[in-house]
């Protein structure tokens, strides 16, 4: 007989990477858009327009590296904080903590004799990783990467945000608003489509969701500035 494959890639194997590169590129085209958008409307000609939304993209992916690097390993800390505790309960009581592993699996239905079994064998194969696993919820697959979500965050904030720059160079002083609004609300479609379907979740839903929220920021900002805009002028 052959033996059989196991191949299934499930959405949890993706999820820290796919968290981190969804919101910053859509934070990265949101931002920068909003800014491009209210600068254009308060009647900067297209070289400060340019220069808002390059200083916009600088500081906006430095904030994301910053801010997604002190999430993350405040969530590391509190992983390596609960391992060091459980490694010295192993040694210090590893009747109570057998019996703890053994009472998991009972509530997760194996009859006690057999719950008893497991809890042993995967003690004598990994204790301190049968207890990060079944009792802290602590995988190779969830666990919390700092550096890898700071550079992701970034990466993807600089990519989104180059779209709506790309157009100012590309468009007319007097179109530069309205074309920067259209383009980054298609580009908001699809961002939105593709992470919900990476996510299994809606693709529409996820798509207008992320569009309404980018529609709403630009007309913010373009008020904004044709407010002050005008009281300045």
């Amino acid at each position: 007989m052959s033996r059989l494959s196991h191949s299934e890639i499930h959405m949890v194997h993706r999820i820290g990477w796919l968290r981190a590169a969804v919101l910053g590129a859509n934070d990265g085209l949101v931002s920068t858009a909003s800014l491009v958008v209210g600068v254009a409307a308060a009647g900067s000609g297209k070289p400060e327009v340019m220069i808002a939304g390059l200083a916009g993209l600088m500081a906006g992916a430095m904030s994301m590296a910053a801010g997604e690097y002190v999430s993350v390993s405040s969530q590391t800390d509190a992983e390596q904080a609960d391992l060091a505790r459980e490694s010295r309960e192993l040694e210090e009581t590893p009747e109570a903590e057998l019996e703890e592993l053994t009472r998991i699996y009972v509530e997760r239905g194996l009859d006690r004799d057999l719950a008893e079994k497991v809890a042993v064998q995967l003690t004598e194969r990994d204790a301190l990783g049968s207890h990060a696993r079944d009792e802290l919820g602590i995988s190779e697959t969830v666990t919390a990467r700092p550096v890898q979500a700071a550079l992701v965050s970034a990466l993807t904030f600089a990519v989104g945000a180059v779209l709506p720059l790309i157009v100012v160079l590309l468009v007319s002083e007097a179109q530069i608003a309205p074309l920067v609004a259209g383009s980054t609300i298609l580009g908001l479609a699809v961002l939105g489509g593709l992470g919900a379907s990476a996510g299994g979740a809606g693709v529409v839903r996820g798509a207008t969701r992320v569009t309404l929220w980018g529609a709403l920021a630009m007309a913010a900002t373009a008020g904004v500035g044709a407010l002050f805009g005008v009281a300045v002028g």
